[in-house]
């Protein structure tokens, strides 16, 4: 099977959480539009419970996996909490190690990064 080696596929999924489903097609929407993700996937509601300001709490929130460069990470970011209504949203990103030849090129590319075409590897 081919694959991206990690030294040259510099890619995060990132994992943020949202109140409801409007807002979180809207975030979607323009981290897309703005090319500061290549693909951003919605789920349907989950439940989360947390710790916040001395209380637990439960939620009923929709997550978002956003797929973009390392190098894009940071105004990501920046643009998730500029557009986040809550007044500290989470944000877990984790480094994309390997991935299917066909996908993961996309990342970059979509994410106006160079094209990884001619840096394969096979395994």
């Amino acid at each position: 099977m081919l694959y991206l080696s990690a030294h040259v596929f510099r890619s995060t999924s990132s994992f943020l959480h949202l109140p409801d489903g409007e807002t979180a097609g809207v975030i979607a929407g323009q981290l897309v539009d703005e090319r500061l993700a290549a693909c951003v996937t919605i789920s349907e509601a989950v439940t989360s419970v947390y710790h916040w300001q001395g209380a637990s709490e439960t939620a009923e929130e929709r997550q978002l996996l956003i797929k973009t460069t390392r190098q894009r990470y940071p105004e990501l970011e920046r643009r998730i909490t500029d557009l986040h209504p809550y007044e500290l949203p989470e944000i877990i990103a984790v480094t994309i190690e390997q991935g299917l030849l066909g996908a993961c090129p996309r990342i970059g590319s979509v994410a106006r990064e160079v094209h990884f075409e001619s840096f394969f590897s096979v395994i």
